[in-house]
């Protein structure tokens, strides 16, 4: 599914959700806590939208984030690498690269299907060679960083638009409030209350939004950063294993 395709699905779910949401508070008794958030006004069903967003995309961030970690321990993945290639099989190697299925496994195989393509041209020289399979990580590092980093710049941006449209309706909600103040005689009290209570509920939706936003994008930000390293770590310990020559 393109990018686009599914930001726009998700927009228009979330925003219909929430907007349903929104118009059942209105329904309900006017003591309830709902009803007392869609006294927040219109501005509310917006933030739920994109508290709905964030949440969206994390639940997708954990499910792609563990789909690329594949299957098994990685260091005890890696470390079989190392004994298949230390016995001379590099199709083995591969093999368990294809069942691993993470984007670790994506890069190494990319080296391991470089080194035996190097090995079937009769290619001898150490320098050539790791030189080659460094080329081959950084070509297959490039291809799985996107799918790793997906959606981070679309949460990080929920959590900068989340703080704004609440700064919006907390200055809606005062306006509402210092309208209520300037007619003449006694302030409408109850118009008061309604916009002090406005711009308090959108407040605190704008920053929930806003913290979701920005914890989980440092979270799987450095998750990420983690397994840049890893993948990293894993090939320079690959690479220098296969120039050896031992392999096969």
């Amino acid at each position: 599914m393109k990018q686009g395709f599914f930001t726009g699905i998700l927009i228009v779910v979330t925003y219909a959700v929430s907007l349903g949401f929104y118009v059942w508070m209105g329904t309900t008794p006017p003591d309830s806590m709902f009803h007392a958030i869609w006294q927040g006004g219109p501005v509310v069903s917006v933030l739920m939208a994109l508290i709905l967003m964030v949440i969206a995309y994390i639940v997708e961030r954990i499910i792609a984030l563990n789909k690329a970690s594949g299957k098994g321990n990685i260091p005890e993945f890696v470390q079989s690498l190392k004994q298949d290639i230390d016995a001379g099989s590099v199709d083995d190697a591969i093999a368990k690269c294809d069942e691993h299925q993470s984007s670790l496994s994506a890069v190494l195989r990319a080296v391991l299907e470089r080194y035996r393509n190097m090995q079937s041209l009769n290619i001898t020289d150490r320098e050539k060679k790791i030189s080659e399979m460094e080329k081959a990580v950084e070509e297959a590092t490039v291809m799985e960083m996107p799918l790793l980093e997906k959606n981070l710049v679309a949460i990080s941006t929920i959590a900068s638009i989340s703080t704004m449209v609440g700064l919006l309706g907390t200055t809606l909600g005062m306006i509402r409030a210092f309208a209520a103040m300037a007619t003449s005689g006694a302030p409408d009290a109850v118009q008061l209350s309604l916009g002090i209570s406005e711009a308090l509920f959108n407040t605190a939706l704008g920053i929930v939004g806003g913290i979701m936003g920005i914890v989980t994008y440092n979270v799987f930000t450095s998750r990420v950063d983690r397994f840049s390293y890893m993948i990293d770590e894993a090939a320079f310990y690959i690479i220098q294993t296969l120039g050896t020559g031992k392999a096969r």
